[in-house]
């Protein structure tokens, strides 16, 4: 099965760092979470995927649960709850409770018993992708009686499993599939009750999508359009081995008169029967799939579910018809158009299930070969992050070259943020929010994607902004690949927008992740103020903006940075915000922080900052033009430069 290429390889959802209680870094109760946790699924005789133990005796005791998703094998259960022991704590540093879900388990942990507890759902996941109009009803009805077959069915399971999948007929001829599951130290009435609360949870999160989740520390729920588990896994329920086997309700029958012997005689004929039917049944129901799927299969218009984390690999999978991709632009039309890049114009389209797509025309003088365009496009396909512009697929017929996004409506930050008018609708706690969606979007392509990626052209422009003003990452159009292993690179084209490029780029062509950490600092400071990073008048001063936030910050007015148009917001967050984008603009890369610490920066007022030092200011380059423009700096180019490591 496909699912088995991908579930090694377990996406992290959410963490929720619960402030309930703190511990600092030398007390008993760090030892015993760190004693815990390291022996948490140590325990190779379980193999049902559910961990539950704790340590050390109260008031310093430490309870955790492990929580794999009843589908995924033993090994990689505990490969998943491994990679979580590790990194939640860093997530939620210094909490006493704390809960983290990857696609394939969740970690837990607390000072207080959660064993056998029920408690509420903690957040949502929806597929973008919308169900037509006409049968969002039944679609709905569908849907209610699946998900209320498996509920029964997972409610039902003893204390190593509740968890239950299946699928039914959806309206279209489509195929709906559902998978729900609660901790079995739940009651079966807990349980029962836990997901009929996530279930009431779908109208607000995922109406009318085509997939969803509902996902909390005791329970969770998901249905999608496409097979997201391993259907060949074994879904049984298993009892407990203290109670007595579980067996399926049977309608009431007469006694039998049977004798022994007799018995014995049906029962083997009952067996032959069985050896004969099932077999036929089986083959029956092979040809007909083959025949649906030979029936059905044809160019795709229709996206993927943005939340899907099956591996794509294949490029045809994604390959888009040309002619369809026209029709949805009205022939790429002017009033169609979203803007201009460097590499291209993008337009809006609609394809003709409803979907709107961002459609990128790529230049025609590339020079790129038709085989490497398409293993950079499953490149970038396979990234799935919620702050990452998702790549829905791709055209190629003679010249043309086109990427299909998904359609962010906001589009970019800087037309709000740079916006006297528009800027009012971003408060402090919006800007935060995106401040903090942004370090994690970079924070997975750094170090927690399969590829260590360098984005290299991390702007205002290419942060866009879905209709919650939550940002996703744009344009890859400059990334680089790196190995994991490798920390640095260098090149002699130099393009980018310099504006936001690190210095040891702008003037040598080195770039590392620490460059992307520059440009994301400038982000920081451009968020705050409301100011570009160009030359602007202050009094009777010309100014770059990290130069002015250097001197503010030195005498002690960092405030005076703030953009005028917020008006109230947390003095301390501002800051903070404000510390962390000068750490990450100092001229020196040894000085500035990794994505992973900035995360931790963001998320825990208990962790001490360093002090910043002088970041690198860009009044003192000889460069003229508008800083915030594009630009390109190639002396010695060369066509193995070119194509190195780049992403489409």
């Amino acid at each position: 099965m496909f699912i088995a290429q991908v579930i090694a390889q377990p996406n992290f959802l959410y963490q929720s760092c619960l402030k309930n209680g703190n511990y600092t870094s030398n007390s008993t109760y760090k030892a015993n979470l760190n004693q815990l946790l390291s022996s948490l699924s140590s325990n190779t005789e379980i193999d049902y995927g559910f961990y539950n133990s704790s340590y050390c005796q109260n008031p310093d005791k430490v309870y955790a649960i492990g929580l794999c998703r009843g589908d995924v094998k033993p090994d990689v259960c505990r490969s998943c709850l491994n990679n979580a022991t590790n990194l939640l704590p860093l997530l939620c540093p210094n909490q006493k409770e704390a809960i983290g879900w990857y696609d394939y388990c969740m970690l837990r942990y607390s000072f207080r018993n959660i064993f056998g507890i029920k408690e509420n759902p903690s957040f949502y996941l929806s597929n973008t992708n919308n169900i037509s109009a006409n049968i969002v009803d039944q679609f709905n009805q569908d849907l209610r009686t699946l998900l209320d077959s498996q509920r029964n069915r997972a409610a039902a399971g003893g204390s190593l499993r509740k968890f239950a999948v299946g699928n039914a007929t959806a309206p279209n001829f489509q195929t709906l599939y559902a998978l729900m599951q609660c901790t079995p130290d739940l009651s079966q009435q807990d349980c029962n009750d836990c997901l009929v609360g996530s279930m009431g949870d779908i109208p607000q999160c995922c109406n009318g999508k085509q997939g969803g989740r509902v996902v909390g520390p005791s329970c969770n729920l998901r249905f999608e359009l496409y097979l997201f588990y391993d259907s060949t896994a074994d879904t049984v329920i298993q009892p407990s081995p203290s109670s007595p086997p579980l067996v399926p309700p049977v309608s009431p029958s007469p006694p039998s008169t049977n004798s022994p012997a007799a018995k014995g005689k049906e029962s083997n004929k009952s067996l032959t029967v069985i050896i004969i039917v099932v077999p036929i049944v089986a083959f029956v129901v092979l040809i007909i799939s083959i025949c649906i799927y030979l029936r059905v299969r044809k160019p795709r218009e229709k996206p993927e579910s943005d939340e899907a984390v099956d591996e794509i690999t294949s490029a045809e999978a994604l390959q888009y018809n040309f002619g369809t991709i026209r029709v949805a632009t009205d022939d790429f039309s002017d009033a169609n158009k979203l803007g201009q890049g460097g590499f291209g114009a993008v337009y809006k389209g609609k394809l003709s299930n409803g979907q709107i797509i961002a459609v990128k025309r790529l230049s025609r003088d590339s020079g790129q070969g038709e085989q490497e365009f398409k293993n950079e496009i499953l490149l970038v396909a396979n990234l799935q992050h919620r702050n990452l512009v998702r790549l829905l697929g791709f055209c190629l017929e003679r010249t043309e070259r086109l990427l299909i996004y998904e359609f962010v409506p906001n589009k970019s930050l800087d037309r709000f943020i740079f916006d006297p008018i528009k800027s009012v609708y971003l408060n402090w706690e919006k800007r935060y929010k995106i401040i903090e969606g942004i370090a994690r979007g970079l924070l997975y392509l750094h170090e927690d994607s399969r590829l260590r990626i360098i984005h290299r052209d991390l702007k205002t422009n290419n942060i866009l902004l879905d209709s919650n003003m939550n940002p996703k990452i744009a344009d890859f159009g400059l990334a680089k690949l790196f190995a994991l292993d490798q920390s640095e690179d260098n090149t002699n084209r130099i393009v980018g927008t310099f504006g936001y490029m690190a210095p040891e780029y702008a003037m040598h062509g080195q770039f590392s992740v620490k460059s992307d950490i520059f440009s994301f600092g400038v982000l920081v400071l451009e968020i705050i103020s409301g100011k570009k990073n160009s030359c602007f008048r202050h009094g009777e001063k010309i100014e770059d903006l990290l130069s002015y936030a250097w001197k503010n910050w030195r005498e002690g007015k960092a405030l005076n940075l703030v953009d005028s148009t917020l008006k109230a917001g947390s003095t301390n967050e501002i800051m903070r915000c404000i510390h962390i984008g000068l750490l990450c603009v100092q001229e020196n890369v040894a000085d500035r922080p990794t994505m992973s610490s900035i995360v931790l920066m963001l998320n825990s007022y208990s962790l001490t900052l360093p002090i910043p030092l002088q970041p690198a200011f860009f009044m003192h380059s000889n460069i003229e033009s508008d800083p915030s423009s594009q630009w390109e700096y190639d002396p010695k180019r060369t066509d193995s430069d070119q194509s190195k490591g780049s992403l489409v």
